[in-house]
């Protein structure tokens, strides 16, 4: 949860999950111009226009370039969207190029608009903080999102991270179209993941894991603890109750798009986390992916 970038030579922090190259893109849900909610996977249906501008090409999986930025009114951030618009129309059609900032849709219609914005889709973490919390580039200082640029492939793997070490440097254009192209030649790689990235429906329908399955699955998580082989449970501890409130948070929107809720108790400077499947009288594989989570946003 302790990462650092610059703003004019000033520390700053970024907060989210520590992602890293090869690990399953996480979800997320961002708003595209016309105020709709947009989210990852609907990327991987064609048929779906998520911009509601431009059509994606016809295919199951798409290779996706973000391209995030604190403020498209800023100077750098203006270049990099027309940067790329402009570059786009030298790519694969199997490109679909995105544009995160926490500017306001409005904001982002106009500018677009203004400027014949066309090849990039743009759209806007104002509202839920969710790109920049599942993909650890939320300034904590400004709420902003980090200068940056991710690679998916078709499989939504990470294959490339740029993260801009200093705020009003522009980003390394060359590099990032250099492994762009890599990523075409080979377009589809492959996760080791031995749980899912994204927590299951199981209303109704869940089983308890055997208790062999879940020591096994606790033995690669530090700090949880089991309870009544029933609950995993693991307590933070912060400076102070605004760090800890700020984590907690940060846990409660990670955890209403998973649709996995924990049970939090914040006392002072300590938070305590207890996460069980109710549906399932006991611990399932969503308590476990949940786990896994939070662990990555204190990073």
């Amino acid at each position: 949860m302790n990462r650092k970038i610059t703003f004019k030579g000033n520390p700053l922090t970024l907060v989210g999950r520590n992602i890293k190259v090869g690990n399953a893109a996480p979800y997320f849900r961002v708003v595209a111009k016309d105020l709709k909610e947009v989210s990852l996977v609907d990327f991987s249906r064609p048929e779906i226009n998520p911009a509601g501008g431009i059509p994606l090409p016809a295919g199951k999986g798409k290779v996706k370039l973000i391209t995030s930025f604190p403020s498209i009114d800023t100077p750098v951030c203006d270049l990099q969207v027309k940067e790329f618009n402009k570059r786009a129309v030298e790519l694969s059609l199997d490109i679909v190029i995105m544009g995160i900032s926490k500017d306001l849709p409005f904001a982002q219609a106009r500018f677009c608009q203004a400027n014949d914005i066309k090849n990039i889709l743009t759209f806007s973490d104002y509202k839920f903080s969710s790109f920049g919390i599942n993909y650890g580039l939320l300034i904590k200082e400004l709420n902003l999102l980090a200068r940056a640029i991710i690679i998916l492939d078709k499989n939504d793997i990470i294959r490339y991270i740029q993260i801009v070490e200093e705020l009003t440097s522009a980003p390394d254009y060359n590099d990032a179209l250099k492994n762009l192209e890599q990523v075409c030649n080979n377009p589809q790689g492959l996760s080791p993941l031995e749980l899912p990235v994204r927590c299951k429906a199981c209303e109704g329908g869940a089983s308890a894991l055997a208790k062999e399955r879940i020591e096994k699955l606790l033995a690669q998580y530090r700090g949880w603890e089991l309870i009544e082989d029933k609950k995993i449970v693991k307590e933070f501890k912060f400076k102070d109750f605004v760090e800890a409130k700020y984590f907690l948070d940060l846990v409660a929107v990670v955890a209403e798009e998973q649709g996995h809720h924990p049970n939090l108790t914040l006392i002072y400077n300590k938070l305590k986390i207890t996460l069980t499947t109710h549906s399932a009288g006991g611990l399932t594989e969503n308590d476990f992916i949940m786990a896994k989570i939070i662990d990555e946003l204190q990073g």
